[in-house]
């Protein structure tokens, strides 16, 4: 074998040699990256931000939807614009039409079963048309946002205004109930939850007094800001 021969062999070898060992490297990155990227995807913060959140709406028929399908319902329509946006949130619909401040307080203990981030509050329309003493619905209001605040849930809290047939002394005092407790507990506060829908002959259904489908997307245009400022507040708190 003369040397030139030897020579290309040997240089085939190294040259060889080089590229296994070009190649198990390359497969040794890629292998890491894979792990670096398991172990991102399976960390306990990453997860977080894939669990949807929980707003529970909390109320009486006008949290419900008496009058309209289920998906048009305000609670639907606030998930479905809140996915829109980006938010991880589901939102159930937790009202029950007919129910007074009295019996959303009797059921609480069920619905913080849900295991509520947040709850939106909208109560005490029923107390004000059946002429309840308004320092019942307000003793009964603060209990819950009581409760619901001791367990950690942020509430966003709607006010509801009453009509003046009951008479100027009895509006009046109804209507502070909210505007009080909001700036008592310090919370996020919808002033009026049928702001701009209530009277208005084309967002609502036939009865004068519960919004139709085009109604609740008025209240959701006024509603989602709130929620927002409550999304926001739950993401500083650290629980997402």
């Amino acid at each position: 074998m003369n040397n030139t021969s030897y020579s290309r062999r040997r240089f085939v070898r190294v040259l060889f040699a080089c590229l296994l060992l070009f190649i198990g490297g390359c497969d040794s990155e890629d292998k890491k990256g894979q792990m670096v990227q398991k172990a991102t995807e399976s960390s306990p913060t990453l997860q977080a931000e894939r669990r949807p959140g929980t707003i529970v709406a909390l109320g009486d028929s006008l949290t419900a939807g008496l009058g309209v399908d289920e998906h048009d319902a305000y609670p639907a329509r606030l998930e479905r614009r809140l996915q829109a946006e980006g938010h991880n949130f589901r939102v159930i619909n937790a009202g029950v039409s007919g129910e007074t401040t009295s019996g959303t307080l009797s059921r609480l203990e069920w619905v913080l079963t849900m295991k509520s981030d947040i709850v939106i509050l909208e109560i005490g329309a029923n107390d004000g048309l059946r002429g309840i003493d308004p320092a019942v619905p307000a003793k009964n209001i603060r209990e819950i946002i009581r409760i619901l605040q001791e367990r950690g849930v942020i509430v966003v809290f709607t006010g509801m205004k009453m009509v003046w047939n009951l008479g100027p002394a009895y509006t009046l005092a109804f209507n502070a109930i909210y505007p009080d407790i909001a700036k008592e507990f310090d919370l996020i506060y919808m002033p009026f939850f049928l702001d701009e829908v209530a009277t208005v002959r084309e967002l609502n259904n036939e009865d004068g007094l519960h919004p139709n489908a085009r109604g609740y997307e008025k209240i959701i245009n006024n509603l989602s800001p709130h929620v927002l400022v409550a999304i926001d507040q739950f993401k500083r708190q650290g629980k997402r």
